[in-house]
């Protein structure tokens, strides 16, 4: 057994009735125009009927962090597959798209931007969310987790937008890539700015930049990263003909989208070799400062050990020893003592030690 919770059939919940809590969104779209709009108070099981009585109508249907009871009812009305539902309820899963019968199964991760004064050792700056898509013939159904990426805007831009709701659920499916992909170029066009801000303060002279600070930048690089490279396995599918649904017109716009996301990858990769680059280098400079510390420490060592050898001569008690009986003789080993720390600090000096 590998640990999951084994799927049950759901249990009833009046008849055509859903558990409200987690509905942000509903719609009953026909030929592009939304004629019904019952909100949390949706009876799905209905809309969908209706949608699927009618040519070119689709309910399209937002949740947000669903219960187990709210998405077992979902299921039962509109159709989907145990193990895509079953999947939803474990947090954390990688981005991909399956396809279950008539049903497309897409599971994105959303990013976000943290605004911050300045990069510090524990600063925030990317935060990533899942979203997750049903594609049927008469439905699309999102499910988002987290505050990441609120799709409330995006109904109400499409809500006015009757001719790209007429190409059916995967015309939105289309605008919820295009916003992401888009967001994501957003995302890396600050972080570029982080990152030169960052190479700048490394070489600067008198700026101290910790390695904590270039690691943790490096840290929610990766995480943006993860979750921008596993989009291009499904946008590839999309725009191929790997999906024959797909009405050619919205296939063309996901090439699009993809092309978009090809460069946001680019700069990420690209910003990965940067923050390696400046890793190494700030540890360099690390090993170089530690270096002329230890010399400092050595020349003023040596400085120290001169006058203590001449003074550790002089202080021996033997009876026949020369220059005991000189009259000038403390002052000049006095002298000797300071004219020999000076010569020696000034050859070290010289020589790029102190």
């Amino acid at each position: 057994m590998d640990g999951r919770r084994t799927w049950q059939p759901p249990r009833p919940v009046g008849r055509g009735r859903a558990d409200h809590t987690a509905i942000v969104g509903c719609e009953l779209i026909v030929d592009g125009v939304a004629v019904e709009r019952p909100g949390p108070a949706a009876d799905l099981a209905r809309l969908y009927a209706q949608a699927r009585e009618r040519e070119g109508a689709y309910v399209w249907l937002g949740l947000h962090e669903p219960t187990e009871a709210a998405l077992s009812r979902v299921a039962e009305v509109f159709g989907l597959h145990p193990l895509a539902v079953e999947d939803i309820l474990h947090r954390e899963q990688r981005v991909k798209i399956e396809r279950y019968e008539e049903v497309v199964f897409l599971v994105v991760r959303a990013a976000q931007y943290v605004e911050h004064e300045r990069v510090t050792a524990t600063s925030e700056i990317v935060s990533t969310g899942f979203v997750r898509l049903f594609v049927g013939p008469h439905f699309v159904i999102t499910v988002r987790q987290g505050t990441v990426m609120e799709l409330s805007s995006l109904r109400a831009d499409l809500s006015s937008d009757a001719k790209t709701l007429a190409h059916g659920p995967w015309s939105v499916v289309h605008a919820i890539l295009d916003r992401l992909v888009d967001v994501y170029v957003d995302i890396a066009a600050a972080m570029q700015t982080d990152i030169e801000l960052t190479e700048a303060a490394v070489f600067a002279p008198g700026t101290p930049v910790t390695v904590e600070q270039v690691y943790q930048l490096k840290r929610q690089l990766m995480k943006f990263k993860a979750a921008v490279l596993p989009l291009q396995r499904p946008l590839t599918a999309l725009a191929g003909k790997q999906f024959l649904e797909l009405p050619k017109e919205v296939r063309r716009y996901f090439s699009d989208v993809a092309d978009h996301h090809t460069a946001a990858v680019e700069q990420v990769v690209a910003f990965d070799d940067v923050l390696n680059a400046l890793l190494q280098a700030r540890l360099a400079q690390l090993t170089v400062e530690q270096n002329n510390d230890m010399r400092k420490i050595a020349s003023w060592a040596a400085i120290a050990a001169l006058p203590t050898a001449i003074a550790g001569i002089y202080g021996m008690n033997f009876v026949h020893m020369p220059e005991l009986t000189t009259r000038y003789g403390y002052p000049i080993v006095m002298l000797l003592l300071v004219v020999s720390a000076a010569v020696l600090h000034r050859l070290l000096r010289r020589a790029g030690w102190l």
